[in-house]
């Protein structure tokens, strides 16, 4: 029987996610032994079944205006077949991020999700939220991208195999970029071609996804981002440009924030992490 086609949603986590690398960053990050993870703008909430994944007890929280990916995150991801139950760990909101109240350890905001807000009132009104929401100790985890080529329109494109052999070729797309105003257009495409099933003359046909995900995006800066969330009341905030160095012999992963004035590379991914307290 040959594997299930894969969807936009199984394409981006493949190629444009870490979601096991990423649920143990930001385990390391809290530092201690953060139980729930609320992952806002989750759309399918790939990081947030990581999660659940990582610790016996580990609950998340997934939050999306859109319940279509929510769905998704609940049932059946690339690491789950069809007709598997609901994930119990996981709890889905159907809401806008901004009036999201769930509790957790950990709040993400990542895959850039911050730069769907377009504005410094609605990111301080946001931050303020998450804020409040936190646990005692807990921390808040976005990522930003910048740096020499962040506004230069451009392509991107790499092949990766996919779980059932498959042959996916993913482009990123910088289509539109405006300095003045900080606005950026992006898009995600992908072209599959399926492996030929045993004893098969020929290969299925190949299929596209243009414009499988569209982005309209405000790229905000690392010195914005963390006035923002002084002002919103974060009392520590580190910075981090890789999700991890090392990893033990019980699975623990051991990460480093940038000393002041270690320099990001030329092009950068960044992860800033504001803490409730001076943990």
């Amino acid at each position: 029987m040959p594997p299930p086609r894969l969807d936009r949603y199984d394409l981006y986590e493949l190629c444009a996610q870490a979601p096991d690398q990423e649920a143990r960053f930001l385990h390391a990050v809290h530092g201690r032994n953060p139980r729930t993870l609320r992952e806002d703008f989750s759309g399918p909430g790939a990081i947030a079944r990581a999660w659940t994944a990582l610790h016996p007890g580990n609950r998340a929280i997934v939050v999306d205006r859109d319940p279509d990916p929510l769905a998704r995150a609940l049932t059946r991801g690339i690491h789950r077949a069809p007709g598997d139950p609901a994930n119990p760990s996981i709890t889905a909101v159907c809401a806008d991020v901004l009036r999201a109240r769930d509790k957790a350890d950990v709040i993400a905001a990542l895959n850039f999700a911050l730069c769907e807000l377009h504005d410094r009132a609605t990111l301080l009104k946001y931050l303020r939220a998450v804020r409040a929401s936190l646990n005692p100790r807990g921390v808040f985890v976005a990522d930003l991208y910048g740096g020499a080529d962040a506004y230069r329109p451009a392509t991107y494109t790499r092949t990766l195999r996919g779980p059932g052999r498959e042959t996916i070729t993913y482009t990123w797309e910088q289509r539109a970029a405006d300095q003045a105003t900080a606005m950026v257009t992006n898009a995600m495409h992908f072209k599959v071609q399926p492996p030929r099933p045993r004893g098969a003359a020929a290969a299925p046909r190949p299929y596209t996804l243009r414009d499988a995900f569209v982005y309209h995006w405000r790229l905000w800066t690392i010195p914005e981002l963390r006035d923002a969330m002084t002002e919103a009341g974060f009392k520590r905030i580190d910075l981090y440009d890789r999700l991890g160095d090392a990893i033990d012999a019980d699975g623990n992963l051991y990460v480093r924030p940038l000393a002041e004035g270690e320099p990001l590379d030329d092009n950068w991914v960044a992860y800033l992490a504001a803490r409730t307290g001076g943990n």
